[in-house]
């Protein structure tokens, strides 16, 4: 049985394997249910580590003792999981073996596109500026098509490193995106698609594959000719691509909720998004599974102090 999502992918843990990461990888399950996998990251000048669980399963009482089990034996203060279940799920029967997350990595929200949708109801959907938008760009004659070659994969770095110095938040560094490519490119889960404007690549996005839905999880552009709106036509054409190709679900990789603050760094992408008019989901959250309370407490005051450092 294959995986709800590509983070739980053996290409996913592949590539973070080779990136120097500890890959834990348990296979041994009942007939029927797909193996899962985590990552532990060691906490330097310690012995320690921690776990992390990403969009893995609804986390039952047998999950959490087999965690609890190879987290002791791995010298984890603590395992995060981050669960691909909807918001509604009941894990009552193991709370009190979990608590929200000291520091959640992923979104509790995301955005979803509805690919079994027409595309005059999708585009009725949408917010009058997007749809003005998407007129701009192909008025401006912007060009988009999957460029899985080198040279559009260079760009893509170059306008990753742009995007990053722009909007002044943190990201992965050239080595993480080139080995990410290399791994799943290969495995059929990632693909790179481009807007092209005068022989120009605009904007540059990593999707992945993943059963019968599209992700977005890597996107970078330029601030040149942003007047062209090359990015909306490129998500767009991705909506076209997909629904022709027999995809479901488009998710959009995370959203800020439904009270979203225009003050929050991350404002701008969660309206460019919005604009789309997709369905906002909602997922259980994150949560810690505390293995060592007493280093869980130290540590959570050492993270809180290093994160306001560097947000400085």
């Amino acid at each position: 049985m294959q995986a709800s999502h590509p983070l739980q992918s053996e290409a996913w843990g592949t590539f973070r394997r080779e990136m120097g990461i500890d890959v834990l990888r348990v296979n041994n399950l009942p007939a029927g249910e797909a193996g899962w996998q985590l990552t532990f990251h060691k906490i330097p000048f310690t012995p320690f580590t921690i776990g992390y669980f990403p969009k893995g399963p609804l986390p039952t009482q047998p999950i959490i003792d087999e965690l609890t089990k190879i987290g002791k034996h791995k010298r984890a203060i603590f395992i995060q999981l981050e669960p691909n279940v909807l918001s509604g799920c009941q894990l009552s029967a193991i709370s009190y073996q979990l608590r929200p997350s000291h520091h959640p990595l992923f979104s509790k929200y995301t955005f979803v596109l509805d690919l079994t949708k027409s595309e005059e109801e999708l585009l009725k959907a949408m917010h009058p500026k997007t749809r003005y938008n998407l007129k701009v760009a192909q008025k401006h004659g912007v060009v988009v098509r999957e460029d899985n070659s080198p040279d559009a994969f260079d760009t893509y770095l170059s306008l990753t490193k742009e995007t990053t110095h722009r909007q002044g938040f943190y990201a992965h560094n050239e080595t993480y995106h080139r080995r990410m490519w290399e791994t799943l490119h290969p495995a059929g889960i990632a693909r790179l698609w481009t807007a092209v404007y005068q022989n120009k690549i605009l904007a540059a996005w990593i999707i992945f594959i993943w059963k019968n839905t599209i992700y977005y999880p890597y996107g970078a552009s330029s601030r040149e000719h942003r007047e062209t709106m090359a990015p909306n036509l490129l998500l767009w054409e991705i909506v076209r691509w997909g629904k022709k190709a027999g995809y479901k679900k488009f998710d959009l990789w995370g959203a800020l909720g439904p009270q979203a603050d225009e003050k929050d760094p991350w404002y701008g992408f969660h309206r460019f998004k919005q604009g789309f008019g997709p369905k906002l989901v909602e997922f259980v959250g994150s949560y810690d599974l505390i293995l060592n309370p007493l280093l869980y407490q130290l540590y959570t005051v050492a993270d809180t102090i290093r994160w306001r450092m560097l947000q400085k």
